[in-house]
């Protein structure tokens, strides 16, 4: 078996059984639904030879390899829509005709089934193959949601000014809004952004208007329906089926924007440049240029490139980050005009040869967003933000602590305050299963025991569906090729900036094996971990259990089981150091060992609340301790690390 599938049994995970309710069984999934990769690799050569083994039509595509629906091509049928398109990286398909996805194994399956039946006009394409599921789905609620509101061109003039000027759309004309079919609700406050396919709604973004706010939070509320958002690109229906270049923008306002200035096709991502759905390649296989303009964010820089390995680099362009070239509404803003940027728009250079023409801009945009580069910012950790600075993409953290000190505990909850900024995150977890897992990050992310609150676990957990959180499926010993395969596979699909390994011991196995054996497995893991890391441009977390040391000394980067290679090879070293149990005052708190980024390291004292299962300085406390700085000391990486501060005698 060659598992794939990222999101592990949890369709049956966190199941509470409640005889004190009346027995209901609350029963939710704690991720979006991954793709099933199938049982054996997925190539593009091993489809092509599938394909040409069938004697099906065989044509390749910019990111797809494209054929015709089995039944239409065995019965000799004519239509506009029948062509299957089939992700040659992932092996995920989809049927205009049939309107079904589902994996390479599915559309195999389908394959071998309809060439043994005799009387192919009654067969059934994808009968019986549970995992396939339809592909365009007219959304009821979303669809409700649209029809409740009005076009824009049905309001009186004033109406419609003072409702664009309330979601910051003065600068479009009504005509723009109506073409894109964008709706409003002036009574309720609600502006929605219909994602349209073949006329079929498959989801709304809903805005809605909060005038009784505090200043500090925004008045405009962001949902989508269905809540896992849609998969189609906003926009796409505007386009022309004979037009072969379009822009790909980050959001429904700049490609707008884009349109109505300089009146060429233009798209944007479902839900901004965190992912871009394998669902919605097909959409886009039949455009031979897509300039990608998502503005001047670093961030925003990095998913462009990103994206354009997944469309095929050959057929993007993207405009370069810079002063001249900003988002097009910051560039309509300013007087810009939008046409000038996109002739600048150039192709995705080669990855292995660059030289400072390519990269002047970037060095630019970095001086100039150097918040921005540090990387996302923890918000339960506001102390680790004054050492680390950020999150970065591309970067390898060591995490080490003593067994029973709550490494899995921290970085579960590290790692959850990351994906509830965005960060597309995936877990291994090796050495606890991903039902516990699940429940403990559910705690963690409601900040309350919901033993005693089973009342609200439905609404915490439909808010947890709504993550970009997915889990491997492996548990125990597993081998590296596999975990990589899934790694690389959850990154194409899902877009994943963030992968968790908890941890290398258990993921590779310690019986039997002499000292020297794992030491040299184990460095061969960490090289290949850096180099995904780096290739991939995806963080990659690693939890490694420390070397014995004696009791009551404290942990140092030297700990770290194996060789040096590890810490070596790391850009951050993190440190769970104990020290309840060795002195009176003595507490618990993370230490920064290492970071690359700027040197800078010290510690952040931590407090654990039973109840919540948190690390995290609650609010009310938080204000309390902020003139104290948080229980931080910050050390400077070329010196000895400074004494520890002792705690306030309040805090034991």
């Amino acid at each position: 078996m060659h598992p794939l599938q990222l999101t592990a049994s949890l369709n049956t995970c966190l199941r509470y059984r409640c005889k004190s309710i009346g027995a209901k069984i609350f029963h939710r999934t704690f991720t979006k639904e991954a793709e099933n990769g199938g049982n054996l690799p997925v190539s593009a050569p091993i489809i092509q030879q599938v394909l040409i083994d069938m004697k099906m039509p065989l044509e390749i595509g910019n990111a797809m390899i494209i054929t015709q629906c089995p039944k239409i091509f065995r019965t000799a049928q004519a239509g506009n829509y029948n062509k299957v398109y089939i992700n040659s990286i992932s092996g995920h398909f989809v049927c205009e005709h049939c309107n079904k996805q589902g994996s390479w194994s599915d559309l195999q399956d389908n394959l071998t089934m309809i060439k043994t039946q005799k009387r192919k006009s009654t067969f059934e394409c994808f009968k019986d193959l549970e995992n396939v599921k339809p592909y365009l789905v007219d959304s009821s609620q979303a669809k409700d949601t649209w029809n409740s509101c009005v076009p824009f061109g049905d309001l009186e003039v004033e109406e419609a000014t003072k409702v664009k000027e309330m979601f910051g759309l003065e600068n479009l004309s009504v005509e723009t809004l109506d073409r894109f079919g964008v709706r409003c609700d002036p009574k309720q406050q609600v502006v929605v952004f219909p994602s349209l396919v073949n006329n079929v709604i498959t989801g709304v973004k809903k805005l809605t208007f909060h005038s009784n706010v505090d200043e500090a939070s925004q008045n405009i509320r962001e949902t989508y329906i269905p809540r896992s958002g849609p998969t189609s690109l906003f926009g796409l229906n505007t386009v022309d089926t004979s037009v072969t270049e379009v822009i790909l923008t980050s959001s429904e306002i700049d490609a707008m924007t884009v349109y109505q200035e300089t009146k060429k096709p233009a798209i944007s991502l479902p839900r901004g440049f965190s992912s871009l759905p394998q669902e919605a390649l097909p959409c886009l296989e039949r455009f031979k240029v897509i300039v990608l303009w998502f503005g001047d964010d670093i961030r925003a820089w990095e998913m462009a490139k990103h994206f354009s390995k997944k469309l095929n680099s050959k057929r993007c362009h993207v405009i370069r980050p810079s002063l001249e070239e900003p988002g097009p509404v910051t560039a309509y803003a300013q007087g810009i005009k939008l046409t000038s940027v996109l002739n600048k728009a150039r192709p995705i250079s080669h990855d292995s040869i660059v030289n400072l023409s390519h990269l002047k801009q970037e060095i630019l945009a970095q001086l100039m967003h150097t918040d921005h580069v540090a990387g996302v910012k923890w918000k339960r950790y506001p102390v680790l933000n004054k050492l680390l600075k950020g999150h970065r993409r591309g970067e390898l953290t060591v995490f080490t602590g003593p067994t029973g000190s709550g490494k899995t505990t921290f970085i579960s909850e590290y790692s959850l305050d990351l994906c509830m900024q965005g960060v597309n995150t995936l877990w291994g977890s090796f050495e606890i299963n991903n039902v516990k897992l699940g429940k403990m990050m559910l705690t963690q992310f409601a900040l309350k025991n919901l033993t005693k609150h089973l009342d609200m676990f439905d609404y915490y957990a439909d808010q947890f569906m709504t993550l970009p959180m997915h889990f491997m499926t492996f548990h125990g010993q597993e081998s590296l090729k596999k975990v990589l395969d899934t790694m690389s596979h959850a990154v194409y699909v899902h877009d994943i900036g963030h992968v968790i390994l908890d941890n290398l011991q258990f993921m590779m196995g310690v019986s039997g094996s002499e000292w020297s054996d794992r030491f040299m497995k184990q460095d061969t893991m960490i090289s290949a971990f850096r180099k995904f890391a780096t290739n991939m441009n995806c963080h990659v977390t690693l939890v490694i259990h420390p070397r014995k040391e004696k009791d009551g000394d404290d942990l140092t980067t030297a700990s770290v089981f194996g060789t040096a290679k590890a810490t070596q090879e790391a850009d951050n070293v993190l440190i769970l150091q104990d020290k309840r149990l060795t002195s009176i005052r003595g507490k618990k708190y993370l230490q920064v060992t290492k970071n690359r980024h700027d040197g800078e390291l010290g510690i952040m004292l931590l407090k654990f609340d039973k109840e919540t299962l948190s690390f995290a300085m609650r609010p009310d406390k938080e204000k309390k301790k902020s003139e104290q700085d948080g229980g931080a000391e910050v050390e400077d990486g070329g010196e000895e690390n400074k004494e520890e501060k002792k705690p306030d005698e309040e805090e034991l």
